[in-house]
């Protein structure tokens, strides 16, 4: 059992498995200030601490489960998932994970119209991957100096945008959102196409939006990086 602190008083020995031992550890259960709560997030949350709500883990557990089977489904029948975390904290590790499970990423700003005017994005995606075969084939060197340096700026413009879009050719099956708040416009996106909704959401959310929301810290990298690295061994597991 791990040592009693603030955090742990509002769980009960009972509920202390090592699942949750371990969302402890990493964070898992601080909310946002509860000024700041959504009124459908009340069901997640088990109390206050000072002015931050806790989490309730046993919740977390439940509903990361009722994800992670969705997830090895999606897997299992190779469709594919869309992994988007904009914010700061978010990026590196979405990115990480989506590439080490070779499924597509936005981890920049929203594209907007990305699922409702998909075929438009397509055909940037598909200029990006064209002109990077041309640099690689040495297609370039052809054209002056300046021409060149034209198409290395588009390379890069498109690079920033799309460049985690290239494994994407059609409409993803499922999202992966961390901060449905942030990322409305992506949920906004995926409803409108019915587009499956999984997502890390915090004490500010609104649960009912996502299809299989998973209550969490979604600022915190420990957090982040405990239910992510779930997410990776389920997919990585199922691709075997």
């Amino acid at each position: 059992m791990i040592e009693k602190t603030k955090t742990t008083k509002f769980f009960r020995e009972e509920f202390l498995d090592s699942e949750i031992e371990e969302m402890i550890k990493a964070g898992v259960q601080f909310g946002r200030l509860t000024s700041h709560l959504h009124p459908k997030m009340k069901e997640y949350v088990l109390g206050m601490r000072g002015r931050i709500h806790i989490i309730d883990l046993r919740e977390t557990k439940k509903k990361l489960k009722e994800a992670l089977e969705f997830i090895k489904q999606l897997v299992s029948e190779g469709k594919t998932i869309l992994f988007v975390g904009t914010k700061i904290p978010a990026k590196e590790i979405v990115k990480e994970i989506a590439k080490e499970c070779e499924f597509p990423y936005v981890v920049e700003r929203w594209i907007g119209g990305l699922f409702t005017n998909f075929e438009n994005i397509l055909k940037r995606i598909e200029r990006l991957k064209e002109l990077e075969e041309k640099e690689k084939k040495g297609e370039f060197d052809k054209y002056t100096k300046k021409e060149r340096a034209l198409f290395e700026k588009e390379i890069e413009r498109l690079k920033e945008k799309f460049g985690g879009l290239k494994k994407l050719e059609k409409l993803p099956d499922a999202v992966f959102i961390v901060d449905p708040t942030k990322e409305r416009f992506c949920v906004k996106e995926a409803k409108k196409k019915g587009i499956k909704i999984i997502a890390i959401l915090d004490t500010n959310s609104d649960p009912t939006q996502i299809d299989f929301p998973i209550p969490a810290n979604d600022t915190s990298l420990s957090s982040l990086k405990y239910i992510l690295n779930k997410v990776k061994e389920v997919i990585l597991e199922e691709k075997k």
